[in-house]
């Protein structure tokens, strides 16, 4: 195709779109007219994820585990009569497919809502365009501070405990258990990595990181990046990386020659996937610390972990099971808790009114934040180690906020899941 051609058929495509929303402006959303996505039998739903590209590594598997607990909950009466349709389109992690596919959703596929969007440059791109269309946007994949701005995006709430929350409890683990250390940090060159930052030098101290380094995904080579924190001395390196540059930052410094103390962005530290990404040098995770938030995926004796696990047999191919297939099933018990709270008259409006009360229990050990003011998600995380090849939690769960309050620990207990898995209304 020549270049005019691919121009006018971008130009026809535009115009196609154009007129479409042109013609969704008489939906509502609220109850005024046909709510888009929702029949008498039906509840569809849609999503933007990196099943290829470079962050596909992991991340491909959430949505699959999210649409395997849906089907679990079809089979089971699914909610308030409703089956659960979930679109899942990818966007190979890149800002412009995501705008692509998330329009293809919203004015021709009609989805009632976006679920789970991942990344954190992917989804700022859609922010507004789900806005102007009042179309929920719930449960973003990415600890970004930009899904928390209620005034600004009443739509839109988090899910992932805010990447500064996150920088917090890593540096609190620097600053109690690694004193003296010399730290430094690579971050993704987004909010992602500049969010973490904020939250290691809240506790830190502004001058504490001796050497502070970024990567574009597009870039696969992290060698430049690695060798000025082997130059600089550094013990500690604290990444907010994807696991895909979790295992390049990784493996580079270990052809360096140089083995500092890892420790991980929750989003960037499954150890199954990180394992399966260097292969015979997977020993090199041996001491990592990661944090999380969600049963670990290896602990056959927790209740949460059983109920996944079945689903995944079941639904999902018995698929390997690692902690994106535990995020993906958290997220859809979630929403299918939200759904039965919004109640059998289903609209847009309910649906967001229904996140903001609040109230949430489910496999979390942190709490959810959500609020009328707070749209940010999970408030806290508890830090894992890999030991003898296996990760595993240790110490406290913590909790705190975004800004100067202090790390403490949080000692609630989760909650146990329903005897079939499937919430019931309150």
């Amino acid at each position: 195709m020549t270049r005019t051609a691919r121009r006018g058929l971008a130009l026809a495509t535009a115009i196609t779109l154009l007129v479409a929303s042109a013609a969704c402006t008489g939906d509502d959303g609220g109850g005024g007219g046909t709510v888009p996505g929702v029949t008498d039998t039906e509840i569809v739903v849609g999503t933007h994820m990196p099943l290829t590209g470079p962050a596909s590594a992991g991340y491909s598997k959430i949505a699959p585990a999210t649409k395997a607990y849906f089907d679990h909950v079809n089979a089971n009466g699914g909610v308030h009569g409703r089956k659960i349709t979930y679109k899942i389109m990818d966007d190979g992690y890149n800002p412009a497919n995501t705008q692509q596919v998330v329009r293809q959703l919203v004015l021709q596929d009609k989805v009632f809502a976006i679920l789970n969007g991942l990344g954190t440059p992917t989804h700022t791109g859609v922010l507004d365009f789900l806005k102007s269309n009042r179309v929920p946007d719930l449960f973003v994949a990415s600890g970004s501070r930009s899904w928390d701005q209620p005034d600004r995006y009443p739509g839109t709430f988090g899910f992932n405990p805010d990447y500064t929350v996150e920088g917090k409890i890593l540096a609190h683990h620097v600053k109690t258990s690694l004193p003296g250390r010399k730290v430094c940090f690579l971050g993704q060159d987004d909010d992602f990595g500049r969010d973490s930052l904020v939250g290691v030098e809240k506790v830190l101290g502004a001058g504490a990181v001796a050497a502070k380094q970024t990567y574009v995904t597009s870039n696969t080579n992290v060698a430049p990046q690695i060798g000025a924190f082997k130059a600089a001395g550094c013990q500690v390196v604290i990444l907010a990386t994807v696991p895909g540059f979790t295992a390049l930052a990784v493996g580079t410094a270990a052809r360096l020659n140089f083995r500092p103390q890892w420790l991980v962005s929750n989003v960037g530290a499954d150890h199954p996937t990180l394992a399966k990404q260097l292969g015979a040098a997977a020993g090199l995770l041996e001491g990592m610390v990661g944090a999380n938030y969600l049963p670990m995926q290896n602990d056959a004796a927790d209740p949460w972990i059983q109920l996944f696990t079945k689903v995944n047999k079941e639904y999902n191919g018995d698929a390997p099971f690692d902690g994106n297939t535990v995020y993906g099933m958290a997220v859809g018990y979630l929403f299918v808790q939200v759904l039965l709270a919004a109640g059998k008259d289903l609209t847009r409006e309910a649906v967001t009114e229904a996140v903001a009360k609040g109230g949430y229990q489910g496999p979390g050990l942190a709490p959810l934040r959500y609020s009328d003011t707070d749209h940010s998600g999970y408030g806290g995380q508890r830090l894992t180690r890999v030991s003898g090849g296996t990760q595993a939690y240790f110490g406290p769960t913590y909790e705190t906020d975004e800004g100067d309050g202090p790390v403490r620990e949080h000692t609630a207990a989760p909650v146990a899941p329903p005897a079939n898995g499937v919430p019931t209304a309150s």
